[in-house]
């Protein structure tokens, strides 16, 4: 056979996309499944998104878009950015895409070359490694640790620099941790920051999902940093629109040129019908977001209380997004129920074969102590897999 792409033998497949098709696959088979491994909201995309993309198919809003996006959702993007985040852009900085993952690949692809290093912090998003490899640089990988809330420490970014040091890629809150950054906390890092020769990628996509009165910062908004800062967001999470596939980027002029470039001979323009609703999403007030908050604070609550009430588990508690990562490494090396357990992977595995239900090893994450659960589903699905962790773990031996 002729040989296949190095490259691309060398990148692993996403565990959560995997995990989620094998699930899908089991319920297909009628088999009852509960999948906590999803980074979907379960609510429903409001009305009025819905009806904005009706209207823009009865208007035949159907054709290629510009590449980079419609004006009219480059415009929105530019006033939310001025609004909630206190950047400032023109249409030349911008480039709308599928996804912020899209949009996050553009970015990386534009500004790495081979042997470049681009420094992130674990537990990280399961695509960082992998985006990086496939740009040709090396992931530099910082671990973060329950006990400090899985936040990196200035000095370790400091140390972890040198003159290789392309991107530092920064997330928050944090998939899968659901770690927020205080402005306070963005400042220590900006003050590494800011005399350092290298471009900072601001993964902020969960930027709305907040809990405990804890507020969004910007770190592209530090002023010593803006020109370097290529912020990326979207609409999926905080609008329950997943599946419209609709990111973006913007920041220095130079590197959105390059990932328009890239975009171009890939992808093109993202979807003309979802860009539509996307600007009915950023522009139009709606208190579907703040429900949609409230309901996942509640469900958050509850689930690390369950968690932290079971013997051998320990739950941070998160302050954004909608996942828990929790730490069951204290059963590792024993026997659940006749399974022995040595890692994040087998206790899954465990879950998933014995109780029917679907979480992701924190290994994915860069991170084998713990496993992650989304809890962006119903309260009754979560009340019936709280129950089955803890048949699953009552008897170990």
């Amino acid at each position: 056979m002729l040989s296949l792409s190095e490259l691309m033998l060398s990148v692993e497949e996403s565990r959560t996309l995997a995990l989620s098709a094998s699930i899908f696959e089991l319920k297909r088979e009628g088999i009852d499944v509960l999948s906590f491994t999803a980074g979907e909201p379960d609510f429903n995309t409001p009305e009025f998104i819905k009806n904005a993309a009706i209207k823009a198919i009865h208007n035949n809003l159907t054709r290629y878009t510009a590449n980079e996006g419609s004006p009219e959702l480059i415009r929105a993007i530019i006033e939310k950015f001025s609004k909630d985040n206190d950047l400032h852009f023109e249409p030349k900085n911008v480039l709308v895409s599928s996804g912020a993952k899209h949009s996050i690949y553009n970015v990386l692809t534009a500004l790495c070359n081979p042997g470049d290093e681009v420094i992130f912090q674990s537990p990280y998003w399961v695509s960082y490694p992998e985006m990086v490899k496939l740009t040709g640089a090396k992931p530099v990988i910082l671990k973060t640790h329950a006990e400090q809330n899985f936040k990196l420490k200035p000095e370790q970014l400091e140390k972890a620099i040198t003159a290789k040091t392309k991107v530092f890629l920064f997330n928050t809150p944090s998939n899968p941790s659901g770690a927020v950054y205080s402005k306070d906390e963005i400042l220590a890092l900006a003050e590494v920051l800011k005399n350092k020769n290298l471009f900072i990628v601001s993964d902020e996509i969960y930027e709305k999902i907040v809990f405990d009165k804890e507020k969004h910062f910007a770190i592209g908004s530090v002023e010593a940093l803006r020109e370097r800062t290529i912020t990326v967001n979207g609409v999926s999470k905080a609008y329950a629109m997943t599946g419209w596939r609709i990111g973006y980027a913007a920041g220095n002029e130079k590197v959105i040129r390059l990932a328009r470039k890239l975009q171009g001979h890939s992808t093109s323009n993202a979807c003309s019908i979802s860009q539509a609703a996307a600007v009915a999403a950023l522009t139009q007030h709606s208190i579907e977001v703040a429900k949609m908050v409230i309901a996942f604070q509640k469900r958050r609550d509850f689930i690390v209380g369950e968690l932290n009430g079971i013997e051998g588990i320990y739950c941070a508690l998160p302050k954004g997004a909608f996942y828990v990562f929790f730490d069951v490494s204290k059963f590792y090396g024993k026997a659940l129920n006749g399974t022995k357990i040595t890692d994040s992977s087998s206790f899954c595995d465990y879950m998933l074969k014995k109780e029917r239900i679907g979480l992701v090893p924190g290994v994915a994450f860069g991170n084998d102590k713990c496993v992650r659960m989304s809890y962006a589903c119903s309260n009754e699905e979560i009340n019936e897999g709280m129950k089955r962790i803890k048949h699953g773990l009552k008897k170990p031996g």
